[in-house]
């Protein structure tokens, strides 16, 4: 067993503070793996699956709450219609500035799996991997209707006191976040089709069989477009919108795997 280090760390950042735990193998090779939340997620909702996957694949695993999220600053206006890019343009290069980072590995989940998609486009040169886990790459009608039906649950005081637990007094802002931008009208044209052909890097797309917010379409398309590096798609059977949590071993062996397989640096 490869014993594993999990460090805390605070990112200054010129519109406030930002969380990030870092997890560092005893035994370390290759480029570090970056992640990138969900709508609702935060480094703690990752749970166990970074110390697993560092421990796994040998690599320096970082998590960062993004600004509004979780132990992060609070932010005082609405998710712009250009978020997620704007994740990957002003926020993951702070964090690569703070910890060193030069090349990485770049890992989202969700609408966090889009952000990796446009940091990877973006910093094609330092990107080395791209995995996305049950990523949208446009706004599909599973993935709005899923949403509508969260926004029922969540009138329910006991799913909003557990949003709490994770987010404080933050977590009517995170609410509202998700669900007021994808249910904007003017956010139904969002893709990433454009951005997709940028990534020349290799490519692990895995999605859940049973995603509740979105259909397998999502990896065909990550996996079609993907630019100039080899794509793989895992379709896991049985699996809903959270593989990591639902089957953090599997999901943990294949990105190993791939990162291996693809023999990056």
């Amino acid at each position: 067993m490869n014993p594993v280090l999990a460090v805390d760390h605070w990112v200054a950042h010129a519109d406030g503070r930002m969380f990030a735990r870092e997890w560092i193998p005893a035994e370390s090779i290759g480029a570090p793996i970056l992640m990138l939340h969900d709508s609702l997620g935060c480094v703690e909702l990752w749970r166990g699956f970074p110390q697993l996957l560092s421990a796994s694949t040998f690599r320096r695993v970082i998590a960062y709450d993004r600004l509004g999220f979780g132990r992060s600053d609070a932010l005082e206006h609405p998710l712009s219609p250009n978020f997620i890019a704007d994740e990957a343009i002003l926020c993951l290069p702070t964090v690569r500035r703070h910890f060193g980072i030069e090349r990485f590995v770049a890992l989202g989940h969700s609408v966090g799996g889009g952000m990796a998609i446009e940091a990877a486009a973006r910093e094609y040169g330092s990107c080395d991997g791209l995995v996305t886990i049950a990523a949208q790459a446009f706004v599909e009608t599973r993935t709005l209707d899923g949403i509508r039906a969260a926004k029922t649950q969540f009138q329910d005081p006991a799913e909003r006191a557990r949003l709490s637990k994770y987010h404080g007094v933050k977590s009517g802002w995170v609410l509202d976040a998700w669900i007021g931008r994808w249910l904007d009208p003017g956010f139904a044209g969002w893709t990433l089709k454009e951005v997709l052909p940028r990534v020349t890097c290799p490519v692990l797309a895995i999605h859940g069989e049973n995603d509740e917010f979105g259909s397998t379409l999502h990896a065909d398309l990550i996996g079609e477009l993907a630019g100039r590096g080899p794509a793989s798609i895992e379709v896991l059977p049985s699996c809903g919108h959270v593989p990591h949590r639902e089957d953090p071993e599997r999901v943990s062996a294949l990105i190993s795997a791939f990162l291996a397989g693809t023999l990056l640096p």
